[in-house]
Order: structure tokens, then C-alpha cells, then sequence
């Protein structure tokens, strides 16, 4: 319960921060540009909260409905406007302010995208640096000549310090339909090229895993399996564990990580098992029996008793990359672009049957991720919110009606043919676009239950 309370909170403060972001680009513009704003709305219906400001009397709203907003301007196609208000009223501004102000919403989610990754840049981005643990046999990895002692130094000319670089930079390339050179350094400390077929690649099912498409699995630290804290009463304490010990075999066998000592307890619920481990200086024998525990549909057994992890053994594998504020921003303005386009050759994959809608994710998805993310830390919550914000951004510049990039078409219509198009063809055009807006996020919905349900 605690954890779904935490998921939707992160998910309402997400939520909340895009939307304003994006709202305020509209309003930010608008008010510039002469236009009067009568509302800036976060939500729709009841309102809980509102402000009336005093000076030019726009109401300031949080609506009871987290899952949008609006900017309300003067308008003389909602209401009817006062004669010495009509130069202030939407309708009435030449064409290029009208667009303008439309297009500053998805431009203020680009731009926000493009703070966030500055902000995380200077503050210092933490990874995994990129040691290949395995390599799948048969893979694509494989036949690139890919070993498990390689470390990724670049993919196609763009230095990869991190594992979650490589994978967005992998799939970047993959999408390009060329082959993806990359470069590394062998466990013999000499630089090597290998090259991933783009032919392969191509016939692949499109995937957002692209590392295990590949065939290349992350090198893990393997954890001593050595004792740290001890719960009173269960059943690690009840037969003399103590913390510091270290595992040497149980029933025979070697135990060679704390990974290979919890599967070794959690196939044995309500059996005994022999240790032999080893204290200070002394070898001791001690018999311990895991208490059964229901897991769902399975019964697996625990001892109470938690790792003790030393305090270097990530070293090797954490980088943080810390840059300053000028390469921060190029890097973040690169990030920003690399990431849009991206997703618009994943999008038109997608439209034109090329990718799976695997890549759809809906409103529980996106909750899972935020809350995940901020799990993590504020780092990584702050880059999710820059992924998200791209995707707003991306997604409201479609050329579909209700949409942002929909009231774009019809500007464009409109420059074209020199008039306005009809209020008629206006509201066909609405009516379309809701209803393919609304196939969209079904459609989404679909996906996210399918995942959620297996």
C-alpha cells in the first residue's frame, strides 16, 4: 500500500510539473504577444484552489482532475468581447501570433528537457560503467566478436561513458539501418573495433531492450557472501549466525556470492541446512532450517539475515560524469535533439508497422517509471521528468486537431489559402483528431493492462 501511495504521488508531482511547464509556455507567449489570459488552469473540474490576481484579473486554478490543463485567452469565437478589448483577443492577431503562442507549449517542454539534463550534468550524472559481463551465444553480439572482458569506449564516434548511454546510443544507431561500429578496450587493455551488422539489426523484432536484443549482458559485482545485519528471532540468529561471517559451503557445496547463498535459501523453505562458515580466525559448523514463506504462489525460505557489502565494491563500476555549465548545456541541447529524434523515427516505425507496440506506454507505465525513478533519487527523477517532457513536446506537434501540432495544420491551411478555414471543416477536423486521440490512449491503456496481467 505504502509503495502504490508513493508510486501516485510521484506520478501527481510528474504530472503536475509537465503540465505547468507546458501551460506556461502558452500563457508565457501569449502574454508577451498583447493577448489577454483570463484562465491558467493546472486540471480540469472543481476547482480546489484559485487565485484571482488583482492587477489584470487572470485566474490562477488547480482543477480537482490532475490530467491536463489549459490557458483560457480572450477570444471572440467563445464569448463576446468588448470593442476596446478586441486588440487583445486571440482571434484578432495576425497569423504568426497565433502560431507562436500555440507552439510555445511543446517548445517550453523542449526547452524544460533541456534544463533538467543541464541541471543533472553539473551536479554530476551517476552510472554504470560500461564492462560487458556475457555475451550471449548466437547473438548478434557474438558474431561482432564481442567478449565478456570488453569495455564500450564508443558506439558510431559518440564516447559512451555509461551503460545507459550505450543503450540509448545503440539504439539510436539501430535505428539509422547501418551498421553500428563500436569501439572497446579487450581485457587485455588494447582497443578493438567491432562492428554490429545493420542488416541483422534490421530483421530484429523492434524492442526497448536493445542490449539484450543484442546479446550483451552487463558485468555485475559479485557480492562476498559474507554476513552483515542479523533480525532477532528468525531463524539466522536462532542458530548462531553473526554478522561478519563468512559463508564457506552449505551441505557440500561451495558458496561462491550472496546471490548463490539466497536462491540456495529460497529453494529450501522448512529444510535444514549444514554451514560451514568462517569467524575471525575460526571455522565454524552451524545448522540452520530457512522459515517458510508464501511468495504469492510459491513458498520460499528465509533466514533473516542481510548481506554485508564492502565499501569499495562498486568502485569499479560506478562513473559520474560531471561536466561544466557550458559543455553541460551543448551536452543537455544534444541530449535534448538526439532523444526527439528518436522518438520520431521510433513513431513513424510504429505508424507504418515497422516497430512493436511494445514502445507505447500509457498512464500506468509512466506512473511505474516515475515512481521507480524517484526511487532512485532526485537524479534520477529529474531525467525521467526530461524524457517525458520531450515526449509531451513530441506528441503535441502531431499534425492531429485537439493537438497543438493540430491547430499548427490548420494555421498552415490558413497561410496557405490566405483565409481562415471554415468553422465547419474546424470542427470535422476536432472531431477526427478526438477520436483518433482517444484510439491512441486506449490503445496505450490496452498495452499497459497487457503488461501489468502478463
Amino acid at each position: 500500500m505504502e509503495s502504490l501511495l508513493f508510486t501516485t504521488a510521484s506520478f501527481l508531482v510528474a504530472l503536475a510539473i509537465l503540465i505547468a511547464v507546458h501551460e506556461f509556455g502558452h500563457f508565457w507567449v501569449a502574454r508577451r504577444l498583447g493577448v489577454r489570459v483570463l484562465r491558467f488552469s493546472i486540471g480540469f473540474g472543481h476547482s480546489v484552489w484559485k487565485r484571482v490576481s488583482p492587477k489584470d484579473g487572470t485566474e490562477y486554478v488547480i482543477g480537482a482532475l490532475p490530467l491536463g490543463g489549459y490557458v483560457k485567452m480572450l477570444d471572440e469565437r467563445e464569448a463576446p468581447v468588448a470593442e476596446a478589448e478586441l486588440p487583445r483577443a486571440f482571434n484578432r492577431q495576425p497569423l504568426w501570433r497565433r502560431s507562436a503562442i500555440v507552439l510555445a507549449g511543446p517548445v517550453f517542454n523542449l526547452l524544460f528537457a533541456v534544463f533538467a539534463y543541464w541541471l543533472v550534468l553539473i551536479s554530476g550524472d551517476t552510472g554504470l560503467r560500461p564492462l560487458v559481463g556475457g555475451v550471449v551465444p548466437e547473438s548478434i553480439a557474438e558474431r561482432a566478436g564481442f567478449h565478456s572482458s570488453d569495455e564500450l569506449l564508443a558506439i558510431g564516434g559518440h564516447p559512451i561513458p555509461t551503460w545507459e548511454t550505450a543503450a540509448f546510443t545503440l539504439m539510436a544507431e539501430y535505428l539509422g539501418g547501418q551498421d553500428v561500429v563500436v569501439r572497446v578496450r579487450d581485457g587485455q587493455g588494447r582497443e578493438q573495433v567491432r562492428r554490429l551488422e545493420g542488416a541483422a539489426l534490421a530483421r530484429l523484432a523492434d524492442d526497448p531492450d536493445i542490449l539484450r536484443v543484442i546479446g550483451l549482458e552487463p558485468e555485475r559485482p559479485e557480492v562476498p557472501p559474507q554476513v552483515g545485519q542479523v533480525v532477532l528471532g528468525e531463524p539466522a540468529e536462532q542458530a548462531g549466525l553473526r554478522s561478519g561471517d563468512l559463508l564457506l559451503n552449505a551441505d557440500g557445496h561451495s558458496i561462491v556470492s550472496w546471490r548463490a547463498w539466497v536462491d540456495y535459501v529460497r529453494e529450501r523453505p522448512a529444510r535444514p541446512i549444514h554451514l560451514q562458515v568462517r569467524r575471525q580466525d575460526r571455522t565454524l559448523e552451524i545448522d540452520l532450517t530457512p522459515r517458510a514463506l508464501h511468495d504469492g504462489e510459491q513458498t520460499i525460505g528465509r533466514i533473516g539475515a542481510n548481506v554485508e557489502v564492502p565499501a569499495d565494491l562498486y568502485d569499479r563500476y560506478r562513473v559520474v560524469v560531471r561536466l561544466g555549465p557550458l559543455d553541460a548545456l551543448t551536452g543537455a541541447v544534444s541530449k535534448t535533439a538526439d532523444l526527439s529524434v528518436m522518438m520520431l523515427k521510433v513513431l513513424g516505425r510504429m505508424v507504418t508497422g515497422r516497430a512493436s507496440l511494445d514502445n507505447l506506454s500509457g498512464p500506468i507505465s509512466i506512473a511505474e517509471s516515475a515512481g521507480q525513478s524517484a526511487r532512485y533519487g532526485l537524479g534520477h527523477f529529474i531525467k525521467f521528468l526530461a524524457v517525458v517532457s520531450i515526449s509531451l513536446g513530441i506528441l503535441n506537434l502531431l499534425p492531429i486537431p485537439v493537438l497543438d501540432g493540430g491547430h499548427l495544420l490548420f494555421f498552415l491551411v490558413e497561410g496557405v489559402k490566405g483565409s481562415p478555414l471554415s468553422e465547419q471543416a474546424q470542427l470535422l477536423g476536432q472531431r477526427i483528431g478526438a477520436a483518433l486521440l482517444l484510439t491512441l490512449m486506449t490503445l496505450a491503456f490496452y498495452m499497459d493492462l497487457s503488461r501489468l496481467l502478463g
